[in-house]
């Protein structure tokens, strides 16, 4: 687990909102997805429901 992927998902949790956090970062939405999937895998947990807005 990388530092880096943990300052990722606390910042879609006060966004609230993948796609905001990810501009907020300056990344692309579809990688910081990716990273937090990889993150989920990791840990073993679902951390985000997604779903449509």
């Amino acid at each position: 687990m990388e530092l880096r992927v943990l300052r990722y998902f606390f910042a879609v949790c006060e966004a609230k909102n993948i796609s905001k956090a990810a501009e907020a970062l300056h990344i692309s939405q579809p990688w910081l997805s990716r990273q937090l999937k990889n993150l989920e895998a990791e840990l073993g947990v679902t951390l985000f429901y997604r779903g449509h807005q």
